[in-house]
């Protein structure tokens, strides 16, 4: 259902020319989810975490078998205890099993998710819109994003065939260049600093050939006007979708229920594009402050109206008092 959603909103974007579908950007952003760093368990025996300290201090003789730390001493000799590391391939989450360990924006380690955006560069509508494993690297996902997006704009009754492609350093990888070529794509993806000298003498020349061309494009004035689109429109996308449509936070649980309710937040926005498009406001706000300005509108036009009335029935009257407004002489004596 929110797949079909997505198309045929998608569908009504198509039917009033707000796709292009030529250029594209992807970018990605992490999404918190709903679980907490307190529930993590072991994969292996789903021990949680105040078991295992309690067993590693048996261990190492902190403790004897029978004796029950404290809190205290359990942080304490966590604290203090070499090699301690939270992997995603021993650690998972008891509430939710498809997030992963992540390092969110601000710095803080949670359980997250990776939400990924394709948008169009010219109308700023968000032909895909994917939730995937925190754990993802944006190196891996660029193709199978495009192709999300064509799939969509196909379900749409779109023609429109994806060509272009912009993507932060982050999405640059020989292998996927080499796809997007093999697919017919031209990519804009700016090589990350190294500080080795790149080789090509392991490389395939179909390889050297696609990562070359990339490095030309993104030397030239037409790549700096993708990556600015990119950059202000995707981003764009995200501080709607995330930060005031509320979907930063994950409150369902599972890959398949997240997608379908991410999906449905993302076709919201691109209806909010299409009214925007239509009657000049997306958002209850905008449509309030529009409806003001069509009342203060209207009440000109009346107040106007009415001073041609009153100067049609006594013009010696405006003519004696020239600089007179309309609401002074509107007075429930003076006819119409």
């Amino acid at each position: 259902m929110a797949e079909q959603v997505f198309a045929f909103v998608l569908q009504m974007a198509c039917e009033r020319k707000l796709i292009s579908g030529s250029r594209v950007g992807v970018d990605a952003t992490l999404l918190e989810a709903n679980a907490a760093m307190k529930t993590i368990v072991r994969r292996d025996n789903d021990e949680n975490w105040k078991d295992y300290i309690k067993r590693l201090m048996r261990e190492e003789g902190v403790i004897g078998d029978d004796e029950e730390p404290t809190d205290d001493e359990q942080r304490r000799f966590d604290r203090k205890r070499k090699g301690k590391k939270v992997s995603n391939t021993d650690w998972k989450s008891k509430a939710d099993d498809d997030a992963r360990i992540v390092k969110m924006k601000d710095g803080r380690t949670h359980f997250g998710y990776k939400a990924e955006h394709t948008v169009d560069l010219e109308t700023e509508v968000v032909l895909s819109a994917t939730v995937q494993h925190g754990t993802e690297p944006d190196s891996q996902t660029l193709l199978s994003a495009v192709v999300d997006a064509q799939i969509n704009l196909v379900i749409a009754g779109s023609d429109a065939d994806i060509k272009e492609v912009a993507a932060d350093k982050g999405y640059h990888a020989n292998d996927q260049i080499t796809a997007c070529t093999t697919a017919g794509l031209r990519t804009y993806i700016p090589e990350p600093a190294s500080p080795h000298q790149r080789r090509w003498t392991d490389k395939p020349d179909e390889v050297k050939a696609a990562v070359l061309s990339n490095r030309r494009r993104t030397q030239r004035a037409k790549s700096k006007q993708m990556q600015r689109h990119r950059s202000e429109r995707v981003e764009r996308s995200f501080a709607h979708v995330c930060e005031t449509g509320g979907a930063r936070r994950t409150w369902l649980r599972g890959l398949e229920k997240i997608n379908k309710r991410y999906s449905m937040v993302v076709a919201a926005h691109n209806l909010g594009l299409l009214m925007r498009n239509l009657f000049g406001s997306g958002k209850p706000r905008q449509a309030a402050a529009f409806s003001t300005l069509l009342n203060g509108i209207y009440a000109a036009i009346c107040l106007m109206m009415r001073r041609r009335q009153i100067q049609a029935a006594h013009p010696e009257f405006i003519s004696r008092n020239p600089t007179r407004t309309v609401p002074t002489l509107m007075t429930p004596n003076c006819p119409a």
